[in-house]
């Protein structure tokens, strides 16, 4: 909305200036262009396409500008405004003689040195705030060592993590934050919000018991983070949860928490920072290779008559041949293989030589009738 609104304020102000600005031609020009039927139409026209081009150019400024506001870090924007803005007061505190001097024959000196030298004092105090403002603000908190590696630039500031809905119902998103997998702030976009009591509104008892659940918990993280949790308000356009969270990602530079494998192929696509816990899961598995030995507990039969199913402690189906008859019975097994499908990963073994019948006497063994 902000985008055409500019365009057409740089329209109107270009067909203005042009039209009233045909009276302060000479007047031999203006005698000669009066020849010509249309003339201040013309004019007119040619004013208004230098307004949207001017636009044109200013809007991709503004995106450029506020982009860079958004991922820049807090200390580094108050420390350029502060040097920025003192900057400019030192050049009109020097401007002040120079505009008091008459200068009647000289009409363009006194605009010129104001134009110059506040583009110079600017320029100036932003880079010199960009450059010492973080060593100032250290001053007010000294025992900051993160401060003090982030202004030397030897630390990276943290990139701010923004939650999809998936992982706050799901609710594995605290034990990260507890175990400090996750640094900087943590954002939930107000259109996660909405959509979490959209589902504790609901009529329907699973959807309903889902978004209180994700409600309790942002409940929770806010007494225990405080400040870290960050709720933004901004109204982006579009048509479900998922388009304005790619849409703030890519606007604040921050990584993408999701449970939603769709989510995060499209954000892959284009080209933001993802993490999906699916993919963390898998990533922090014990890792069996072929050959190792381990103890299992056989939990049922598998799809062939001859195989029995275990379950590693994260969860990690095991299928073991010729483990059927000894389900509920924990026995050893050797590593065969592993598969990663779609849906996790998959072991296959097989018992160690003398399991499968030393198992199979004992639960035939039948305990001594005890004497009446």
């Amino acid at each position: 909305m902000v985008d055409p609104l500019i365009l057409i304020l740089f329209l109107v102000g270009g067909v203005a200036t042009a039209w009233f600005g045909f009276d302060l031609l000479p007047e031999t020009l203006i005698k000669q262009a009066s020849i010509i039927d249309h003339s201040r139409i013309l004019i007119g026209a040619l004013g208004g396409f230098l307004g949207l081009f001017a636009g044109g150019i200013f809007r991709v400024l503004r995106q450029n500008l506020m982009q860079k506001v958004r991922t820049m870090p807090t200390d580094l924007l108050v420390s350029r405004s502060v040097g920025l803005i003192l900057g400019l007061l030192i050049a009109n505190l020097l401007l002040a003689p120079i505009l008091l001097v008459p200068l009647s024959e000289v009409v363009f000196v006194k605009p010129l040195a104001a134009v110059l030298s506040n583009l110079f004092f600017g320029v100036l105090g932003y880079n010199l705030g960009e450059v010492h403002g973080r060593t100032l603000l250290r001053l007010f908190n000294p025992n900051s060592t993160e401060a003090l590696l982030v202004a030397e630039g030897i630390l990276t500031p943290a990139s701010a993590k923004i939650l999809d809905t998936s992982v706050i119902i799901d609710g594995r998103i605290t034990g990260l934050l507890e175990c400090g997998l996750l640094e900087g702030q943590v954002i939930v976009a107000q259109t996660v919000i909405d959509e979490l009591q959209q589902l504790a509104d609901s009529s329907n008892n699973e959807k309903r018991a889902k978004g209180r659940r994700g409600l309790k918990l942002l409940t929770d993280l806010r007494s225990s983070y405080g400040r870290r949790l960050v709720v933004n308000s901004t109204k982006y356009e579009g048509s479900g949860t998922d388009e304005r969270l790619l849409k703030l990602s890519a606007d604040t530079g921050g990584i993408l928490i999701t449970a939603d494998y769709n989510l995060a192929q499209v954000a892959q696509v284009q080209e933001l920072k993802v993490l999906n816990l699916s993919d963390l899961v898998i990533a922090l598995r014990p890792q069996v290779q072929p050959g190792e030995s381990l103890n299992l507990k056989i939990i049922r039969q598998g799809k062939e008559e001859s195989q029995g199913v275990g379950y590693l402690e994260d969860g990690t189906m095991v299928v073991v041949e010729g483990a059927n008859k000894v389900i509920g019975q924990n026995i050893d097994i050797e590593i065969t293989g592993a598969l990663q499908t779609s849906t996790g990963r998959m072991i296959f073994g097989r018992p160690e030589k003398g399991q499968i019948a030393t198992k199979s006497v004992q639960a035939n063994q039948q305990p001594p009738a005890r004497p009446s």
